[in-house]
Parts: C-alpha cells; sequence; structure tokens
C-alpha cells in the first residue's frame, strides 16, 4: 500500500508541474500572438491578448485543483487535510468562476443569447 502511495504523490506532482507549465506556456504563446497582431494594427489586440491570457490560466487552474485532489487522497486524510483542501477548491473554483464571466460577460450557467 504505501508503494502506491509514493506513485499517486509522484503522479500529483507530475500533474501539478503540467498545470503551472500550461499556464506558463498559455502565457508566452499569448504574448507572442500579440506581439504579432501588433503589427496588422488590429483595434482588438489587446482583448484578445486578455482573452487569451485568461483560458490558459482557467486550464491550469482546473489542472491544479485535480492535483490537489489526488495529493490530498495520497495523505492519510485528516480533518485538516480535508478542511485545507476544501478551501483550495473553493478559491480556485471561485477565481476560475470570475475569469470565466470576465471572459464571457455572463455566468456559465446562463444561457447563450443566439
Amino acid at each position: 500500500m504505501e508503494n502506491i502511495k509514493v506513485y499517486i504523490e509522484y503522479v500529483s506532482n507530475v500533474v501539478e508541474a503540467v498545470g503551472v507549465i500550461t499556464i506558463f506556456i498559455g502565457i508566452i504563446y499569448s504574448l507572442i500572438r500579440y506581439l504579432i497582431s501588433l503589427n496588422k494594427h488590429d483595434s482588438n489586440t489587446f482583448i484578445n491578448l486578455r482573452h487569451n491570457i485568461g483560458k490558459s490560466i482557467l486550464l491550469g487552474l482546473e489542472i491544479l485543483i485535480a492535483a490537489d485532489i489526488m495529493g490530498t487522497v495520497v495523505t492519510d486524510p485528516t480533518l485538516d487535510s480535508v478542511f485545507v483542501l476544501g478551501i483550495i477548491v473553493i478559491i480556485r473554483t471561485v477565481l476560475s468562476l470570475s475569469l470565466q464571466v470576465e471572459l464571457d460577460g455572463k455566468f456559465p450557467w446562463q444561457r447563450s443569447s443566439k
């Protein structure tokens, strides 16, 4: 059973690293697209930059939440560790929700007006 915990902890660390790398690569990619679009004199370049960065942060936050859940499952689940996980998930969910509202201009559960 101890060997499984070691492997799950390793996987959790890898997933956490993937989340951070996702955010980093997304920001770099967004900045490169922004710099390229500056030459085209597009009026929406800054808005597109914000949307692209926001999307990469959203994806990275979702991956980090998954890593936190895996990391907590590996440890001996005490009331303190579950409480800390709950707080982390709530904070990251609120951040994800606020980014989603900022990007789309509406809550995810609202119908699209097409």
